[in-house]
């Protein structure tokens, strides 16, 4: 009886411990899958460049460097934490010039560029997030490209949002290097460590988007970014100390209404696809905060003498920097190419994920130098609501009676501040400048 005693003690002693062993590659995997346990990853990752940046950049102010340096990096170090600290008003000369020049040519010359950037606008970007909602919810290596999580087949399913982050803003890097290259530009005078402050949030406002599709579905997402000016507002009096107009907070009130109407409808559906979850609630949050400091940090910066490739160019340095590293440190970088090499569809789309963001970057900086940002905007509320439209047909997202509702009064919003905002500008007041939609 002892014997047996001590053998059923030993067995159940021994339980936990085997099924800690068999069950510790399974909770490890759960925690990685995690998207709380990424975004703590990614942030620890960026602060391994930040940290001593901080340092660094502190010690070079603190021992007067600028005044003290010499050698070869000292050009380096002193566009890097000094700059050139004159301030000059570039954003209002370069509109003007083009508006000058659109004066001159022809009305039709104006009908076909007019053309040209709405087209460009619609192509780059409705392209962009087809393919976007493609990678993040539909799995690879199936006939069919059947929906993430849906179960069957033997596909794969592309998880690291960190990774098309860092695809987007190499590609962008490149063509806005080229693109300061080949044309003349604004002699730089921005110390080059102020970009990382807008790259940092770019970069994590990006990632919420791709990382937001797990959990909502794109129309949801669209409507959210819509949303944006409510906290874009909170952050231009927090930051920049700006003041509204009664309009504005009447839209705002508008746009909040639409998307709750449609959050509402959206949890009651049948379709897997469009249930919004806390998960997806809480992201989405973070994308938006995340671009509204991206968004008053970027106005900030203009004060600078530099043009918008300029500025494209010097938040892109920042996030491959941020981005590459990370991706290295975590080992997701090399799995991430494998993921590439293993699906020659997914690397396409990557690609061409790439290519419509930077493209469609340079459209927004043409059509704003030709036409102004408020046709700017309307062509980019268009394409919001075509985005919603595209993704219900090609994804099935079904949409009910008061979500339809809901997204109507969210661009019934979005259009009277394009009408109040041309109303104050015949009037000859000063309104703030329209939101610019980042990628």
């Amino acid at each position: 009886m002892p014997s047996f005693s001590w053998r059923l003690f030993l067995m159940l002693g021994t339980l936990p411990l085997a099924l800690a062993e068999s069950d510790e590659s399974s909770l490890l995997d759960g925690w990685q899958d995690m998207w709380f346990f990424k975004f703590l990853l990614n942030v620890l990752g960026y602060s391994t460049i930040i940290i001593p940046g901080y340092f660094l950049i502190s010690y070079f102010k603190r021992i007067n460097y600028l005044e003290t340096g010499r050698g070869l990096c000292f050009p380096v170090i002193k566009a890097c934490v000094f700059g050139n600290e004159a301030k000059a008003g570039l954003l209002d000369d370069a509109p003007t010039a083009s508006r000058s020049d659109t004066e001159l040519s022809s009305s039709t010359s104006q009908a076909f560029k007019l053309i040209f950037c709405a087209a460009g606008l619609q192509v780059s970007y409705l392209t962009w997030g087809v393919l976007q909602e493609r990678v993040m919810t539909r799995s690879y290596g199936t006939s069919d490209g059947g929906e993430a999580g849906a179960g069957g087949g033997s596909g794969e399913r592309f998880k690291d949002s960190q990774f098309l982050v860092f695809m987007n803003r190499i590609l962008a890097l490149t063509v806005s290097g080229v693109w300061c290259t080949l044309f003349k530009q604004p002699r730089h005078g921005a110390p080059m460590y102020k970009y990382s402050f807008a790259s940092l949030s770019n970069i994590l406002s990006s990632w919420c988007q791709y990382e937001a599709l797990k959990y909502i579905s794109f129309p949801t997402q669209v409507l959210a970014k819509a949303s944006k000016v409510i906290p874009v507002m909170l952050m231009g009096k927090l930051v920049s100390h700006k003041t509204y107009e009664y309009w504005e907070y009447l839209t705002a009130a508008l746009i909040s209404v639409g998307v709750s109407m449609f959050l509402l409808s959206s949890t009651s559906s049948k379709h897997p696809s469009t249930v919004t979850t806390f998960s997806g609630v809480l992201i989405l949050a973070g994308y938006i905060m995340f671009d509204s400091f991206t968004s008053n940090w970027q106005d900030n910066l203009f004060k600078y003498k530099m043009s918008s490739v300029q500025m494209m160019f010097g938040v892109n340095l920042f996030s491959c920097l941020f981005t590459v590293g990370s991706l290295l440190e975590q080992g997701a970088f090399f799995d991430s190419v494998s993921f590439m090499l293993r699906h020659s569809e997914f690397a396409f789309h990557a690609v061409l994920l790439s290519v419509c963001s930077a493209c469609g970057q340079l459209f927004i900086f043409y059509t704003i130098g030709q036409f102004g940002a408020a046709v700017f905007t309307i062509i980019m509320t268009l394409r919001q609501a075509i985005a919603i439209l595209l993704s219900c047909f090609l994804y099935g997202h079904a949409v009910s009676a008061l979500g339809g509702l809901g997204v109507a009064v969210v661009f019934f919003a979005l259009f009277l501040r394009i009408y109040a905002r041309s109303r104050l500008k015949k009037a000859g007041k000063k309104a703030a400048p329209p939101l610019v939609q980042k990628v």
